[in-house]
């Protein structure tokens, strides 16, 4: 059972490593395109071209700390034993969707099964914190059921 969970934190550390290389990338691009553009262009647009340069290596700045952010919480999470109770790094089966609390990382499908990767932190994490099989809650009109924890 606990495959379901090493293959879903995976996952998860893919997609902060995609987020990572993105961000790099993207201030990469924004940084070579500051070197290229020539002083010898008109002065207003210059100085426009470097601060829309600037503007893009800061946005990816911030999208680079807040994945490092979720790699740190990633890592903080453990793949090993079975749970009763719904914490971090369990994964939780309802009669509305799986989910598998660690960071907010969307669906991702393990042998044809859906799964979503939602943080502890948001609203359906903070619902299903806590929770053993057999217990319910609403949330948004929806009744979820907790068929499983592991």
């Amino acid at each position: 059972m606990s495959d379901i969970k090493a293959e879903l934190h995976k996952r998860c550390a893919d997609y902060v490593k995609m987020r990572m290389d993105a961000a790099e990338q993207g201030i990469k691009e924004a940084q070579q395109a500051s070197k290229e553009d020539t002083k010898s262009s008109a002065g207003d647009k210059y100085e426009t071209g470097r601060a829309m340069m600037q503007q893009e290596t800061d946005r990816n700045l911030g999208q680079l700390n807040e994945a490092n952010k979720l790699k740190v919480a990633l890592n903080l999470i453990g793949t090993g034993t079975p749970t009763t109770i719904a914490d971090a790094g369990s994964v939780v089966y309802t009669n509305n969707g799986n989910f598998y609390l660690a960071i907010s990382a969307g669906s991702l499908i393990v042998d044809g099964i859906v799964y979503f990767a939602v943080s502890p932190a948001s609203p359906i994490g903070l619902k299903l914190k806590g929770q053993m099989t057999g217990d319910e809650f609403s949330l948004n009109g929806m009744v979820y059921i907790i068929e499983k924890i592991i």
